[in-house]
């Protein structure tokens, strides 16, 4: 068995070992992210983006409740922790911030705020690897729309102080900077995704935005989900919200080799499953230690799809059963332990690891959260190229 096969036949059996107590006021859980900690330390805390408008964090271990935040009446998007420092935790806010707050201290208050211009809507945003820049997407307002950066050092050090911009890239992109994902080990390396179909790549490093952008990549459709993959990550690939798929390779920019990896205009039609098929995709996971890339895609009653990835096409991994019971909107990958996060509309936080076994196998029941939630995962019905229903609509009862 090849070390792939192995890796592959892990996640196949990837098996539930924690589940979060559902709140008081369930919402559908649209980003996760586990806190980065120190080189000999396990992570302690998971954040969570929920559709009510707010941030929870829970102690990773116990998944006991510990802080939640909130920007009302603004809507933040998006949960990031930052590399250096596990307690303090960042998310894009509508009314034009970034907001980062300490979880060790007890107060609502954000420790500091990044704050853009007047007209921007934020709905993206990273941190880069080394904690001192931060970039944040906007939606379009009339005519523009901008990848907004900031100094993120010294957040500790001015408490509730508010930093403005470092400066704006804004020409790169026509429509909703709908994803950015700094890279994983260059802290100057920055990818865009946009509604506009558009995937760039800058160098933040150079002087100004023509001379910063490395590389347009075109997936034809609105952009869903980003990621970096490849040996020393050389690569990009994204996610559309019409469920389709691109991979390109970065490193053959400068070479006679053509760019593109594998484009798949509909995943859903692509792979072939048994029983209830795959309904949409959620993101992609690069498995460093087997130099592997794979998606996540799901059913609308709450099954979980892997699948491998390669230049000659997709095909199924392994599904994980008797975890969600509506669809699955986030996830989140852990390498150092090999486990998987996901979160649902049925508002569930599930921990699934190799060989995990979940004291309680009851199975929630699914469950429909009120209609107001569209508003916060709308998709932009205008840029997608198919008919199709947008994943906000899937979930729900089945």
């Amino acid at each position: 068995m090849t070390a792939v096969e192995k890796i592959e036949e892990q996640l196949a059996g990837l098996r539930i070992a924690k589940r979060s107590v559902l709140s008081e006021e369930p919402a559908y859980l649209l980003d996760i992210e586990v806190s980065k900690p120190a080189q000999s330390e396990s992570p302690r805390f998971v954040a969570v983006s929920c559709s009510n408008k707010s941030i929870r964090v829970y102690n990773r271990e116990t998944l006991n409740f510990l802080r939640e935040y909130s920007s009302r009446p603004g809507i933040l998007n998006g949960v990031r922790f930052a590399h250096a420092c596990d307690s303090l935790v960042f998310s894009a806010c509508s009314d034009g911030t970034v907001k980062c707050w300490d979880i060790r201290l007890a107060t609502q208050k954000a420790v500091q705020v990044f704050s853009g211009y007047p007209s921007n809507v934020f709905i993206s945003f990273d941190i880069n690897y080394s904690d001192l820049i931060i970039c944040a997407g906007t939606e379009k307002v009339e005519k523009d729309t901008f990848l907004v950066f900031w100094d993120a050092r010294g957040v500790t050090d001015c408490a509730s102080a508010t930093k403005e911009p470092l400066g704006v890239y804004s020409e790169s992109h026509n429509d909703d900077i709908t994803k950015i994902c700094f890279h994983p080990i260059e802290p100057n390396l920055v990818v865009s995704g946009s509604t506009d179909g558009l995937v760039n790549v800058f160098d933040i490093n150079k002087d100004n935005e023509d001379d910063a952008l490395i590389s347009t990549c075109n997936s034809d459709s609105s952009v869903s989900f980003i990621g970096w993959s490849g040996k020393n990550y050389k690569q990009v690939y994204c996610v559309t919200h019409d469920e389709g798929f691109c991979w390109w390779d970065i490193a053959r920019l400068d070479t006679d080799e053509p760019i593109t990896l594998l484009r798949v205009l509909d995943v859903r039609d692509a792979v072939c499953l048994e029983k209830d098929g795959l309904h949409y995709l959620v993101g992609g996971l690069y498995h460093e230690k087997v130099d592997k890339l794979f998606l996540i895609g799901g059913t609308s009653t709450g099954n979980v799809h892997l699948l491998g990835c390669g230049a000659d096409g997709l095909s199924l991994v392994g599904t994980l059963c008797g975890g969600h019971s509506a669809t699955v909107r986030s996830f989140c990958w852990s390498l150092r332990d090999e486990s998987l996060w996901t979160g649902g509309e049925d508002a569930q936080l599930l921990l699934w690891k190799p060989g995990g076994v979940e004291r309680c196998l009851a199975k929630k029941a699914s469950m429909k959260i009120a209609s107001s939630v569209q508003k916060r995962v709308r998709v932009h019905n205008s840029s997608l190229k198919s008919g199709k229903k947008p994943k906000s609509e899937s979930g729900g009862l089945c």
